[in-house]
């Protein structure tokens, strides 16, 4: 086997463990902020895979939930991960944009159904939903 191929093969070895690692240590953590924390992006992919199957969201909402899981998918990006703290701001920036657009064109409960983690993450990110106008209108 050739030199490139052991490389590459201890590379994700390397790779694998410390995800492994990470989760271990994401499960490990106690009720709180960092415990939130480290399940957002997770609980957003899951959200985003599940409002892009239902029929019961618009079309412009699932292209903006399908570009946020793309931007958290892709290698570049505009913080590098490995910063410590601020390196998974950016997509949590996107990931956050992207839900507050859809949560303007889809039903609350749809958004809530989708949502893997805890609920009061979701409900805070959204903000109060836009007031009814008197004429019937949303605002």
């Amino acid at each position: 086997m050739s030199d490139w191929l052991v490389g590459l093969a201890i590379a994700a070895a390397c790779l694998i463990t410390a995800w492994g690692l990470l989760f271990l240590a994401a499960r490990r953590l106690p009720p709180g902020i960092l415990r939130d924390l480290a399940a957002f992006i997770p609980d957003c992919v899951t959200a985003i895979r599940r409002l892009r199957k239902d029929p019961r969201v618009p079309r412009r909402a699932k292209i903006a939930v399908l570009i946020a899981g793309l931007w958290v998918a892709s290698p570049i990006d505009l913080i590098p991960e490995f910063i410590p703290v601020i390196g998974p701001l950016d997509d949590v920036v996107v990931v956050a944009l992207a839900l507050r657009y859809a949560a303007r064109q889809v039903p609350r409960d749809v958004l809530l159904a989708a949502w893997p983690g805890e609920t009061r993450l979701l409900l805070r990110l959204l903000g109060d939903p836009s007031p009814e106008r008197p004429d019937g209108e949303r605002g």
